[in-house]
C-alpha cells in the first residue's frame, strides 16, 4: 500500500518498479523458477501509455506491476498453460480479466508458472520445469498459483494474480508464506471459452498482506457482459471491508472439515492460531458443517469439467498430456448423466447445510493444507498421518470441500514449523460474503503479526544430496 501511495504522488514510476523487479528476478529466480516468462519490454510500453493519462486516471493499481498465471492469456505474451501442446502458442487477445486489470493501471511484466492445465497440486510442467518453494528449494510450492505465490515470498512482486479450483490460490498461499484468496465465483470477470456456468473455477488475487489482497482483489472486480456469471462491483470496496474494523462474534475452528486426515503439526498451529481471536472477544468453537459427500462429489464435477475442457485435446494430443489429465479427463468422459445429476444434488445439499452452519457462525476457520511443503519431486501427497489416498486430488480435500459449497476463502499465513516451514489458516464466509472474509483475516492478522512483508531469501536444501 506505501508503494501504491508513492505512485499517486509521483516519487516513483512504473518503469522505476519495473527496473527494480527485474533486477530482483535476475538475482533469485533461477534458484526458484517462479516467473519462466518475462515481457518487460510490453510492460514499459504499457506504462508509457500509462504515464500520458492524468493521476487521477490510472486506475486502482496506478501503475503497480502484476504478473499473470501461465494458464491465462496475455495479448502479445507466450501462454504455455504448462503444456508441450502449446508450448510455442502465443495469443493474440487478452483475457477478459488481463483485460479490467490494465486498464485499472496495473502492468503486466511476467507468466508465473503453472501445472500442466493447473492439474495438481504441485507447480511443475513439461515446458518450465518446477517451481521450488523459497523458504527450502527441496520442497514443492504446492499448485497451482505455484509461481505467482513464489514470486511473492522472494519478492519478484508485489501482487499477482493467480486461480483455483481446488485450492490452487490457498494450497500455494500456505505453502510460501503469503495470502492467497478464492473469492465468491463471479465476482472475477473471466473469458469463459468452453464452460460457460463454471462455478468451480475462480480469478483471484495474492499479496503478503490482506490489505494488499483486497486492493488487488478491487481491481480484478466487476461485471462484464462476456462472462455470464460476472457481479457488479459492491457499494464497498474491499479495501475498505478489510479495513472497517469488523470483528466476528462467534467462529468456528475444524481442524479436518470431518472429511480428511491432517498432519499434526498443521492442526496444532491453526487451532493456535485460531484461538487468537478470542483474545478480542471472539467466541471460538470446534465445528463444522456436514460436508461427508465431497470426495465423491468432487470427484465428479471436477471430472465433468475435464472432459469439457480436455476432451478434445486428449483425442488428438494424449502423447503430450501428463498421466494425471488423462485420468481425469477419461474419468469425466465416462459419467453417466445420473452420476452428474447425482454430484449435482450433493452439491446442492452441502451447500444449504453450509448457509444454515452460517447462521449460528461469522466465520470458519481451517487449515488451508493438510501438510507442511513436501518434496518437490514428490508429483502429490499419497498418504497424510496413516491414511492412504486414492488419488492425486484425495490431499486437496480441505480446500475442494470448500469450493463444492460456493464460499470465499483466504489462506492466511498464522505459523512454522519446528523447522520453519510455513502454514496457512484457512477462513471461510457464507457465498458473496468476500469482505467479512477480509476483515475477519485482516483482524486476525493483526493480532498473529507475523512478518509477511520481507522478502524470503531462497534456501538451499539443508541436506545436500
Amino acid at each position: 500500500m506505501a508503494l501504491l501511495e508513492r505512485l499517486r504522488r509521483g516519487e516513483v514510476t512504473p518503469h522505476d518498479l519495473l527496473d527494480a523487479l527485474e533486477a530482483r528476478i535476475g538475482a533469485v529466480d533461477a534458484k526458484v523458477n517462479a516467473l519462466p516468462t518475462l515481457c518487460f519490454d510490453r510492460a514499459h510500453a504499457h506504462a508509457d501509455a500509462l504515464m500520458r493519462r492524468p493521476p487521477a486516471e490510472r486506475g486502482r493499481l496506478a501503475g503497480l506491476p502484476v504478473p499473470i498465471k501461465d494458464l491465462t492469456a496475455v495479448a502479445g505474451v507466450r501462454c504455455t498453460y504448462g503444456s508441450p501442446i502449446f508450448a510455442d502458442f502465443t495469443p493474440n487477445a487478452s483475457d477478459v480479466l488481463v483485460e479490467r486489470l490494465e486498464t485499472e493501471g496495473g502492468v503486466v511484466y511476467a507468466k508465473s508458472n503453472t501445472p500442466e492445465f493447473g492439474a495438481g497440486g504441485n507447480t511443475f510442467n513439461e515446458v518450465f520445469g518446477a517451481t521450488f518453494n523459497p523458504y527450502d528449494t527441496a520442497l514443492s510450492a504446492a499448485g497451482s498459483s505455484g509461481g505467482a505465490a513464489v514470486a511473492l515470498a522472494t519478492g519478484t512482486a508485489w501482487l499477482a494474480h493467480g486461480s483455483d479450483l481446488g485450492g490452487s490460490l490457498r494450497n500455494p498461499a500456505s505453502f510460501c508464506g503469503i495470502v492467497g484468496m478464492r473469492p465468491t465465483a463471479g465476482r472475477v470477470a473471466q473469458s469463459r471459452s468452453v464452460w460457460a456456468d463454471n462455478t468451480l473455477g475462480v480469478q483471484g488475487p495474492m499479496a503478503r498482506t490482506v490489505e494488499d489482497v483486497a486492493l488487488l482483489l478491487d481491481a480484478m472486480a466487476g461485471d462484464d457482459p462476456r462472462d455470464l456469471l460476472s457481479k457488479p462491483r459492491p457499494a464497498q470496496s474491499f479495501l475498505a471491508a478489510a479495513r472497517s474494523g469488523w470483528t466476528p462474534k462467534r467462529v468456528a475452528y475444524s481442524p479436518d472439515l470431518g472429511i480428511t486426515p491432517v498432519d499434526p503439526r498443521v492442526v496444532e498451529i491453526t487451532r493456535r492460531a485460531a484461538l487468537r481471536f478470542t483474545e478480542n472477544g471472539v467466541i471460538v468453537e470446534e465445528a463444522h458443517p456436514n460436508l461427508a459427500e465431497a470426495h465423491a462429489t468432487f470427484q465428479a464435477l471436477r471430472a465433468k469439467g475435464f472432459a469439457i475442457a480436455h476432451g478434445e485435446l486428449l483425442a488428438k494430443h494424449r502423447d503430450q498430456l501428463k498421466p494425471e489429465v488423462i485420468w481425469n479427463t477419461e474419468t469425466g468422459l465416462r459419467l453417466t448423466m445420473p452420476e452428474i445429476a447425482a454430484a449435482e444434488r450433493r452439491r446442492a445439499e452441502m451447500a444449504g447445510r453450509a448457509a444454515r452452519f452460517f447462521e449460528t457462525y461469522d466465520l470458519l476457520l481451517c487449515p488451508a493444507t493438510i501438510v507442511p511443503p513436501f518434496p518437490v519431486g514428490e508429483r502429490y501427497v499419497k498418504s497424510c498421518n496413516g491414511v492412504a489416498f486414492d488419488t492425486y486430488i484425495d490431499w486437496l480435500a480441505i480446500a475442494y470441500a470448500i469450493t463444492l459449497i460456493g464460499s470465499p476463502s483466504l489462506s492466511l499465513p498464522c505459523g512454522y514449523t519446528a523447522e520453519g516451514l510455513p502454514v496457512g489458516l484457512q477462513i471461510v464466509a457464507p457465498p458473496n460474503a468476500d469482505g467479512r472474509v477480509l476483515a475477519g483475516a485482516r483482524k486476525l492478522e493483526q493480532i498473529l503479526a507475523l512478518d509477511t512483508l520481507r522478502p524470503v531469501e531462497p534456501k538451499a536444501p539443508a541436506i545436500q544430496s
